[in-house]
């Protein structure tokens, strides 16, 4: 005999973070940031998103990512089953100011965006070269 234990509320709210996401991690645009060559790489999954719709601006150091994925439904079509969620997706980061926006670089290419930020010159880690100088022992009078 096995005894399941089922609590409807927590199956719910499990599916709805499924489907809408948390705060901590929003459903509609999941992202990895890492450290790449000297930038800053962050990569957004937006899969079904037109490039079209997809804007980026930067104010300061605020990067602001929006998307817009269509509703697929026609004239004539059925829908039998909707999980995806669609509308006008919005994240936003913070960026550090040792990050070069003036370089940002963009591609989207199989329904993910990736981000390219150059960190600054004077913010990449260099090395320093110390001098070692040996003072010759002088001799005292015979």
């Amino acid at each position: 005999m096995m005894l399941m234990r089922t609590d409807p509320f927590r199956d719910l709210d499990r599916l709805t973070q499924q489907v809408f996401g948390t705060a901590a991690r929003p459903a509609a645009m999941p992202m990895d940031a890492w450290q790449e060559d000297g930038e800053f790489v962050v990569a957004f999954d937006l899969p079904g998103v037109n490039v079209d719709s997809v804007d980026l601006d930067i104010e300061r150091n605020v990067l602001t990512v929006k998307a817009e994925r269509r509703d697929p439904t026609q004239p004539n079509v059925e829908l039998i089953a909707s999980e995806r969620p669609r509308g006008v997706f919005s994240r936003q980061l913070i960026l550090g100011d040792t990050l070069d926006t003036e370089k940002v670089r963009a591609n989207y290419a199989d329904g993910v965006l990736t981000l390219r930020i150059p960190v600054q010159e004077q913010a990449k880690p260099r090395k320093i070269e110390i001098t070692h100088t040996q003072d010759k022992m002088q001799e005292i009078g015979k």
